[in-house]
């Protein structure tokens, strides 16, 4: 397997990662050709050094996962890093195979090169499999999170 920092021909299969669950099915667009908004993120993640769009391909060059890893510097913490991880998503047909582990594993690994503190992440409440999944690798619930939506 092989990560790798996303290019803009990935785009597309990232983003049908994304919208093929539950929760990705109501808030994202996918189509092909994707909408341009998707393609300005793109962009935007890829000029900014603090973010970082991965891919996984398999060994036959086909991308299997992805995730998207954001690191935060603060004040606090002496100024530590926090390093933030989102958008992780499985190919359907490559799930339960323990790929999960091994992007995480590599994420953990990622983060710490990039010498951030902790690594973090919120999930939906309404994905309990997630939930025991994260907190298998042992990630905590240390914090209640809240969002305001626009």
């Amino acid at each position: 397997m092989n990560f790798r920092k996303a290019t803009q021909k990935d785009v597309l299969e990232i983003v049908q990662m994304i919208a093929n669950d539950q929760l990705g099915k109501t808030r994202e667009n996918y189509q092909n050709p994707l909408p341009q908004e998707y393609l300005n993120a793109f962009n935007n993640i890829n000029a900014d050094p603090n973010q970082e769009l991965i891919v996984l391909e398999n060994n036959a060059s086909e991308i299997i996962g992805t995730l998207q890893l954001s690191f935060i510097q603060y004040l606090t913490y002496q100024g530590g890093i926090r390093a933030q991880i989102e958008a992780v998503r499985i190919r359907e047909d490559q799930r339960g195979k323990g790929i999960g582990q091994s992007m995480f594993k590599w994420a953990i690994a990622r983060a710490k090169q990039r010498g951030a503190h902790l690594l973090q992440l919120t999930t939906d409440k309404k994905r309990p499999e997630a939930i025991q999944f994260y907190e298998k690798l042992g990630f905590k619930a240390s914090h209640e999170g809240m969002k305001l939506h626009f």
